[in-house]
């Protein structure tokens, strides 16, 4: 049992993804960046088919991380999806993540008016 997104109160809530292809249903990316990039990626396209802007309309992101060390690589790439007025954002060191991710992030959006 698992939704993608759920749309409730004028916004998306979008289940935690970790760095998988959406083709393949493999994970993608050796290193935490590369990984944080591929979640990034995924929780993009779930929010413009929910009909919003991951990018814009953001207000809240999750960073689950296997390796709090790598938080400041991770960082980098999430400044790149976030260049100005970025979403609240908390990041947790998780002792392990499904099908052996180093990262897996989800997302508070919200829906346009």
């Amino acid at each position: 049992p698992y939704s993608h997104a759920v749309k409730a109160g004028g916004l998306l809530f979008i289940s935690g993804q970790i760095p998988l292809d959406p083709e393949s249903g493999e994970l993608v990316g050796d290193s935490p960046p590369e990984q944080a990039q591929r979640c990034l990626e995924n929780l993009a396209v779930i929010a413009a088919a929910g009909g919003c802007s991951l990018a814009d309309d953001a207000v809240k992101l999750t960073v689950y991380l296997t390796d709090i060390a790598a938080f400041g690589d991770v960082n980098e790439v999430y400044g790149s999806f976030f260049p100005s007025d970025p979403p609240a954002r908390v990041a947790y060191a998780v002792a392990a993540l499904p099908k052996g991710a180093q990262v897996e992030i989800d997302a508070i959006v919200a829906l346009p008016d």
